[in-house]
């Protein structure tokens, strides 16, 4: 296989675990760019990449991501993809004009908990569709911890929010999917409260609340399940932890996520998997057009 050759624009934290785990398979970084990059990369001088690379601060990702993709240069970009719904909508549609993959990096859904969780819970609500009474599922996605400097310079909604938001859309079809309560109405500073429903399709009836804070005393990222009665069927729960966590009581990192992610956005990169790339797309956009408080989202 020939060696493949990327940019990368921000060396922040997740700059630096792209570049590392990227490296680890094969890849060399020809520029690494940081607070220099916009002014670099319109001198035109650097050699053209496989790839892009893009972990700079959030409010900047559509600007970069822009510029790679009208050069049709493939782009990994930092979740969330854009700031605006309308610049989601606007990168989404150049991606598909200009035929160039444009992939959004949201290790958590691709996090084994959260794919063995995945897996289990379609079987139940499989189950749960199949009885006579409708379905009345109630999910909750929690997402807090203490206060950080990072990512201040978007709100909370496209921080945290916009990850519990995509964790959803990689369960039920954007299509079927309504917004009950946008949380504008609770959101306080650091705080956002948000309500989804599934109105069609298999599991129409699924609603979900999401709760994401950013300057919590506690440390928290859960989904939970809770399965009303359905005819004869009894009700259950259940909850999962997207962490572990050390003796000490912090996160440990799980390095499976970031690394099944790379594996697929290189097989993506290879031709490999190009309508389970394009729905990873929309699920990202609808993401921050869902989290920024719009109802209409990209059908695909």
């Amino acid at each position: 296989m020939n060696e493949r050759t990327a940019i990368l624009i921000g060396c922040g934290t997740m700059g630096k675990r792209h570049r590392s785990r990227f490296e680890e398979n094969g890849v060399r970084f020809t520029e690494t760019l940081d607070m220099d990059a916009a002014e670099i990369l319109k001198q035109e001088k650097w050699t053209r990449p496989d790839f892009a690379v893009v972990a700079s601060p959030a409010s900047t990702h559509y600007e970069y991501a822009r510029f790679f993709l009208e050069r049709r240069i493939p782009v990994l970009v930092e979740k969330p993809l854009a700031v605006s719904a309308d610049q989601a909508r606007e990168l989404v549609k150049l991606a598909q004009e200009n035929e160039t993959l444009l992939f959004v990096a949201q290790s958590e859904c691709y996090n084994p908990i959260f794919l063995n969780f995945r897996k289990h819970l379609l079987v139940d609500l499989k189950k749960a569709a199949s009885g006579p009474a409708p379905l009345k599922v109630k999910l909750e996605f929690r997402r807090e911890h203490g206060y950080s400097p990072r990512c201040r310079d978007v709100d909370v909604a496209l921080d945290l929010l916009v990850h519990d938001v995509s964790l959803f859309l990689n369960l039920f079809d954007a299509r079927d999917v309504v917004m009950v309560d946008d949380g504008r109405g609770c959101a306080c500073g650091d705080r956002i409260r948000m309500s989804l429903k599934v109105v069609s399709g298999e599991f129409a009836g699924v609603e979900a609340e999401f709760m994401a804070d950013r300057d919590s005393e506690h440390d928290a990222r859960t989904i939970s399940a809770e399965f009303g009665r359905n005819g004869d069927d009894p009700g259950f729960d259940y909850s999962v932890s997207l962490v572990h966590y050390t003796s000490s009581g912090d996160v440990a990192h799980i390095p499976d996520s970031l690394d099944n992610e790379h594996r697929f956005f290189l097989k993506l990169l290879a031709g490999a998997c190009g309508e389970w790339g394009n729905r990873a797309l929309l699920n990202a956009a609808n993401a921050v057009i869902l989290a920024t408080g719009e109802a209409s989202a990209i059908k695909g």
